[in-house]
């Protein structure tokens, strides 16, 4: 048993989620028991199959399970298609407002479509985008986003607001239940905290469908961060979210990052190493801030979910790795104390401890790993 598998001791950690029934992005299932999945949106000319093929790769390599592909003219979707037979993880078709499109990315081998079917046009087209996405085993994600509501409800509530935001989303999955299609997903989003809580809050009451959190339009790498996990934290704390995307203007790898980080800070999900660490002051016993930033980068790898402290000091330290796989507290004297399994195994010298530890969780995480495969072949 590692240190973090005793989470099922402590209740007053456990985040119950609300019910929704459970859809199918391609192979990942979205909502019910499901895990939170985590995905991110290429920024390449999607016509650029090469460089947009790269950018999926590295978004795998993050750990994203799904990723969003925008499909703005027929170049890229006619790309779309390379893309999808090179991708690993199912990809989202984002078609703006062109029926076409969705037709094509459907046949292209999308495993869902973001659109909201009442703005593509007459009760034909609906039809037929829907009938595609039935026939290629797409489903659909309802992307209501509060600086483009419709110019009816903006008249009818005076700005945009959550309840807006609500009405719209009702109005497009109605189009989709009265044609039958219940494989679809919704999200709500706004760049305003407050408004989009108080949406998703109020939706989550009237549907039973999954639902994709985000902030949209949050802000650069870490006020959008800041952002995206206030808002969207409070949500997942309060058992709301099925999928998340965290949206920043930067690398989408880090989308990917941020995103398993917050589900991994609140317990929800856990994917590679976890550094638990002291801010650092005066009492250090080495430098612990340029420790846990190489420790960040030689770890980037491990997939394995593994937690791990590093506390400068005797002070918190012990209490601190009494809760993690693995533990270095320093002490005096140019060497500290590390922990395994909670508890003190060995001193090392803090100018070893780095390629120390980076041994001891790869060992760790292949362990962990021979134990699934075995537990999975039995």
């Amino acid at each position: 048993m590692t240190a973090q598998d005793h989470t099922h001791l402590r209740p007053w950690r456990a985040i119950q989620r609300r019910p929704s029934r459970k859809i199918r992005v391609g192979a990942v299932e979205v909502g019910g028991d499901a895990p939170i999945t985590v995905q991110s949106m290429t920024n390449t000319p999607t016509a650029d199959a090469q460089a947009t093929i790269a950018q999926v790769r590295a978004l795998e390599e993050a750990g994203a399970d799904i990723v969003r592909v925008s499909c703005p003219d027929e170049d890229s979707t006619a790309a779309f298609r390379d893309i999808v037979k090179a991708s690993r993880v199912p990809l989202v078709a984002d078609i703006h407002f062109h029926y076409k499109r969705g037709i094509e990315a459907a046949q292209a081998g999308a495993a869902c479509l973001r659109i909201n079917p009442g703005n593509i046009g007459s009760p034909a087209r609906v039809r037929e985008v829907i009938q595609a996405a039935r026939d290629h085993g797409c489903s659909m994600r309802i992307g209501v986003n509060a600086g483009s509501l419709e110019r009816d409800l903006l008249e009818q509530y005076g700005e945009p607001c959550p309840a807006a935001m609500v009405d719209s989303a009702l109005r497009h999955a109605r189009i989709l239940q009265d044609h039958d299609f219940h494989e679809f997903k919704i999200s709500v989003k706004a760049s305003d905290i407050f408004m989009t809580v108080a949406a998703y809050q109020q939706l989550a009451e009237v549907i039973d469908c999954p639902l994709h959190l985000g902030i949209t339009e949050a802000g650069a790498l870490r006020t959008g961060t800041v952002k995206s996990s206030i808002g969207m934290g409070a949500l997942l704390w309060a058992g709301i979210g099925d999928t998340i995307r965290v949206s920043l203007a930067a690398d989408p790898v880090e989308e990917v990052k941020v995103g398993f980080d917050m589900l991994k800070s609140l317990g929800l999900r856990h994917r590679g190493v976890n550094i638990i660490a002291c801010p650092s002051c005066a009492r250090q016993g080495f430098n612990v801030i340029k420790t846990v930033e190489t420790l960040e980068a030689r770890l980037a790898h491990v997939s394995t979910p593994i937690s791990l402290s590093i506390i400068g000091c005797v002070v918190n330290g012990p209490g601190e790795a009494l809760m993690t796989d693995i533990g270095f507290t320093g002490g005096g004297k140019g060497a500290g104390m590390v922990y395994v399994a909670g508890r003190p195994d060995h001193k090392m010298d803090n100018e070893a401890m780095v390629d120390h530890i980076v041994g001891l969780v790869e060992a760790k995480a292949a362990e962990l790993a021979a134990a699934e495969a075995l537990e999975a072949a039995e």
